[in-house]
């Protein structure tokens, strides 16, 4: 394929169709912490991104490479994303409904918890390295890097949207940004199988 319009804006429309998952968690992280600076919100929208680059070009690189075995590990992939997304919600569903009647602001989200999320919400980025299977080394990291850029912008947006709306919530913001997690997780669950 070579690199012009039509290369740009299938990137882009790719970008923006992988981001929506990461973009509901940033949102439920805004939610959650609805004091989150600037410079946060940046580097919480940032490992988004990383992860939406790196799970294509890491699924390119297997279908370019070990094809037989990352197919295997495709059916684990909404297993995967499950038990992770499963994991974070439940803990901020938990974490919201014993606060519920206290007027504390929900702990932030940590590191740990924040890498989990990366990778929760871009595993299924993997199968990408598919539909770019036709591009060589070079299209293929432009392309993962717009999906990137494309991410790091949508997740900004949906932190400062939640933030938004996380300072009107205050107390029930954990309840509905654990939920959203849970939900999120069983959404690619089930439509792995349809």
């Amino acid at each position: 394929m070579s690199i012009g319009f039509s290369f740009f804006f299938n990137s882009i429309l790719l970008g923006v169709g992988l981001a929506m998952d990461a973009f509901s968690v940033a949102l439920a992280n805004g939610l959650n912490e609805p004091g989150m600076e600037k410079h946060k919100m940046g580097f919480v929208a940032g490992i988004f991104s990383v992860f939406q680059f790196l799970m294509p070009m890491i699924g390119w690189i297997c279908v370019s490479t070990v094809a037989q075995c990352f197919s295997a590990f495709e059916t684990c992939i909404p297993w995967i994303a499950l038990i992770l997304l499963g994991f974070i919600g439940g803990k901020m569903l938990y974490e919201g409904i014993k606060n519920k009647d206290t007027d504390e602001e929900q702990p932030a989200v940590g590191i740990t918890g924040l890498l989990i999320q990366g990778v929760a919400t871009s595993i299924d980025a993997l199968s990408v390295g598919f539909t770019i299977a036709e591009y060589n080394f070079t299209e293929a990291l432009l392309a993962c890097l717009l999906i990137g850029v494309v991410t790091f912008f949508i997740c900004f947006g949906g932190i400062a949207i939640g933030k938004k709306a996380g300072t009107k919530l205050r107390n029930k913001a954990g309840i509905f940004g654990g939920a959203i997690l849970i939900f999120i997780g069983l959404e690619i669950f089930i439509t792995s199988f349809i």
